[in-house]
């Protein structure tokens, strides 16, 4: 399935009915009176989170929606039928924004969570609400008003708790396959990730967090270069960022200056995602000997001066990934009893 994480709609909400002018009719009842009933009201426009989507591919070619509008009223004070509301479907994640003032309406976060965009239109009134002492025989009816009208821009960031950064090659996606079921695709060249993965990493029955993987970064990504930038976006509701960095390439100031990239343009990006905890992780230790591996981070870290957790691993071989799994979910644990205190 394609990824898509932004899309543009159209919705309007259904008109509500006319009122209807109408008088009774009845055997020896000469004067019956007004008996014309309302219009029904029109339905609106609801969006709805729904936690089996996770992209916005269904309004890539369908991009306009209508709600239904209410029925005319009739006689015998007969009201019309009211439009049915129009529930559309959403992943869960989605900002909603009006694309016309740029305001943002609503975020939806939870499953089945709602949010109406377009009111339905006002049933109009029959004959009979303008009866009166003096006015015995009303003709007068309103119109049903029209429903709202809206172009919506929806843009969808991915619910993860955890976010995988790094370059291209650095061992990202089979990391990801080597924690989770996620199966995102692998192989020896670059930009083998195209679009976001998620993975579901499980550590005991109710133990578990989600990973968010997407396409690698490269120097310029802020100014549109590479794939990665378009994606950074899904990484802004994580609380932690995994920095994975490949410790093959023969000199520490490849790997520092490598570091260093994906350090700016986090920063050029966005001013809270680079704040955000960021541990680092060294991939592909099983390519070097234990000593040489040691002696780089050594250096890398001094130079870096690098405050931050670091880790060393293998995605291939699984080594050092359950030690950093445990530790992940000790910090996430600790900081929901944080947030819960405050």
């Amino acid at each position: 399935m394609k990824f898509i994480d932004e899309a543009t709609i159209t919705i309007e909400a259904g008109k509500g009915g006319n009122g209807c002018v109408g008088f009774r009719r009845e055997k020896f009842i000469p004067f019956g009176g007004p008996n014309g009933g309302d219009g029904g009201d029109g339905g609106s426009v609801i969006l709805q989170a729904d936690e089996n989507k996770n992209t916005l591919i269904d309004f890539r070619y369908t991009r306009s929606f209508k709600a239904d509008k209410g029925g005319n009223g009739r006689g015998s004070d007969c009201t019309g039928k009211s439009g049915d509301d129009l529930f559309i479907r959403l992943p869960c994640g989605t900002l909603i924004y009006d694309n016309d003032t740029d305001e943002l309406l609503g975020d939806l976060t939870t499953h089945l969570q709602t949010l109406k965009v377009a009111q339905g239109g006002f049933h109009g009134l029959g004959n009979t609400r303008f009866k009166s002492s003096t006015n015995r025989a009303p003709r007068q009816f309103t119109e049903g008003s029209p429903g709202e009208k809206r172009c919506l821009r929806l843009e969808l960031k991915l619910l993860a708790d955890v976010g995988l950064l790094g370059l291209p090659n650095a061992g990202k996606s089979t990391f990801l396959c080597t924690v989770s079921a996620a199966r995102p695709k692998v192989a020896d060249y670059p930009f083998t990730t195209l679009h976001p993965s998620l993975g579901v990493v499980r550590l005991g029955p109710e133990q578990s967090f989600v990973i968010a993987d997407i396409p690698g970064l490269i120097e310029g990504a802020a100014e549109g270069a590479g794939l990665g930038i378009q994606f950074l976006k899904h990484l802004a509701r994580t609380q932690l960022l995994l920095h994975l960095v490949d410790i093959s390439p023969p000199t520490e100031n490849n790997l520092v200056q490598d570091i260093q990239t994906i350090e700016q343009e986090l920063e050029k990006f966005s001013e809270d995602l680079w704040k955000k905890p960021r541990w680092l992780l060294f991939n592909k230790i099983d390519l070097l000997p234990k000593k040489e591996v040691d002696a780089k981070i050594k250096n890398i870290i001094e130079t870096l001066q690098w405050r931050n957790p670091v880790f060393t691993l293998s995605s291939a071989t699984g080594e050092g990934t359950k030690a950093l799994c445990n530790e992940i979910m000790k910090y996430l644990n600790q900081k929901k009893r944080d947030d819960d205190e405050k």
